[in-house]
């Protein structure tokens, strides 16, 4: 077996994964939570407003205002959900199981141990040097 079919292998363990599978759960929820979707309809139509006055040869500045502070407040009510507190907390979790993921993968292919990458601390600057999960 080459190592394309154990990573394809490891990648449905990885959705046997306890943070994948809140992840999962969270993602179906919110989409199943008209209340919500309602909101993201509403956030994406006042967005589109706001876009449309913007790109005006002269906009209502007014209007921009009025729709800019409809547009945060709209995002601010979707953030605050429960749902999305949930979707966000577990998206979390799983960016960084996947960032520990390719701290292993990294260490491999530079000719380390993998067995000995611990999960990174804090998260990715683009910088070797800087990474937790490497060194």
């Amino acid at each position: 077996m080459d190592c394309i079919d154990l990573f394809k292998k490891a990648a449905m363990a990885l959705q046997t994964d306890p943070r994948y599978l809140e992840l999962d759960a969270a993602r179906r929820e919110n989409d199943m939570d008209q209340e919500l979707q309602n909101l993201i309809g509403e956030f994406n139509l006042a967005r589109l407003d706001l876009n449309n006055e913007t790109t005006k040869t002269s906009p209502d500045h007014e209007r921009v205002a009025d729709l800019n502070k409809r547009v945060n407040d709209l995002y601010s009510q979707i953030m605050a959900s429960e749902g999305m507190v949930r979707y966000n907390t577990a998206k979390a979790e799983c960016e960084a199981l996947v960032s520990h993921i390719d701290a292993i993968i990294n260490t491999a292919m530079n000719g380390g141990d993998p067995m000995t990458v611990n999960p990174p601390q804090g998260g990715c600057t683009g910088s070797c040097a800087t990474c937790g999960g490497c060194h």
